[in-house]
């Protein structure tokens, strides 16, 4: 079977062509990269938004991992950001419509759901979340998330094309959960969030709502956006308020993350599991990255959210994976769970 990766020298892109090697698929990888070479693998330099280069490569595969985009609404100005992944994911899939590949495994993000960038404050309905949960996207890179999983449905139904988008939350590289700077910074944040728990009611919110207030001044400069004449070392320094930057970064991740090498394993799985139709996916480990307890980091963080769909035992993750579970067969082999001690 010979698969084609788009993005296949990105940070998930290497993990999966490595994870496809491995398990013995012929892989032919594509990127903008010059003069690359993937022991193994084919690659080839194409842009995605070159239709008919696009489509010559897509000939001879049996499937296709669409990994090419704009990563992050700093990268690019929003017009940019919103072609590449837009325009691109469509080459991409009426490519496959033309030679008649029928399944393909494409990343989507958290941020379809309106997560780490937005601009404004986050109300989930209920935790888990999952893909039930409505999509609030107000910025560039995350509303071009929403609109490739639309073009996931709308090849469904127009040329039955079965496909996955894989919500991926923050992706980090081999050994992250072991590594010293992780622990560290968990166990600063257990300090923090032990102390706040041990306050008095009327102090720990009135510490909270102060760092409310300022993130929510600090987000409605669009820091994550685009800036032509962002200064090199703009953000240095923000995170360094431990309960600032734990609420306007992981709170607004919901503390959700994955290995890379777990990303992998939801793309192989996604191009081989028994299912039809068009399906978003939330891809994460099934601990919250903090490794604390599920239920007080909602009470802290989000206390007007009242509704549990599923119980959430103990350091259990906040976005449920149940239905990359049940779809796709997808269980995190390199969980934070198995560094614990």
């Amino acid at each position: 079977m010979r698969v084609l990766v788009t993005g296949g020298t990105g940070r998930i892109g290497k993990a999966t062509v490595i994870r496809l090697l491995q398990n013995g698929w012929e892989v032919r990888a594509l990127d903008l990269a010059e003069n690359v070479e993937i022991e193994g693998a084919e690659y080839i330099q194409t842009n995605i938004l070159d239709y008919d280069a696009l489509l010559k490569q897509v000939q001879g595969c049996d499937t296709i991992i669409h990994l090419a985009a704009i990563p992050s609404p700093y990268t690019a100005p929003g017009h940019d950001v919103f072609q590449i992944n837009v325009a691109g994911t469509f080459n991409v899939y009426e490519a496959a419509a033309k030679v008649g590949i029928n399944r393909i495994a494409q990343a989507s993000s958290i941020n379809a759901l309106g997560a780490f960038y937005h601009l404004d404050e986050i109300y989930p309905k209920y935790f888990p979340i999952d893909e039930e949960h409505p999509r609030l996207t107000i910025d560039p890179y995350s509303f071009s998330k929403q609109v490739v999983e639309d073009i996931g449905d709308y090849y469904w139904r127009r040329e039955g094309i079965s496909s996955v988008a894989m919500r991926f939350p923050g992706v980090y590289g081999a050994g992250y959960a072991q590594s010293e700077g992780y622990i560290q910074k968990r166990d600063k944040v257990h300090g923090l969030l032990d102390e706040l728990v041990s306050l008095p009611e009327a102090e720990r919110k009135a510490r909270i709502a102060e760092s409310h207030n300022r993130v929510m001044d600090y987000r409605a400069k669009r820091p994550f956006e685009f800036h032509p004449n962002r200064e090199k070392g703009m953000l240095d320094g923000v995170f360094d308020d431990l309960l600032f930057g734990t609420y306007i970064a992981d709170r607004f991740n919901y503390w959700a993350f994955v290995d890379e090498r777990d990303a992998a394993q939801s793309l192989e799985k996604g191009v081989t599991a028994d299912y039809e139709g068009s399906h978003p996916l939330f891809i994460n480990d099934d601990y919250n990255y903090l490794s604390y307890d599920a239920r007080t980091l909602v009470q802290l963080f989000f206390p007007d959210v009242t509704d549990f769909k599923r119980d959430l035992p103990g350091t259990t993750a906040l976005v449920s994976i149940e239905k990359a579970r049940s779809l796709i067969g997808f269980e995190p082999e390199y969980s934070i769970g198995n560094s614990l001690s």
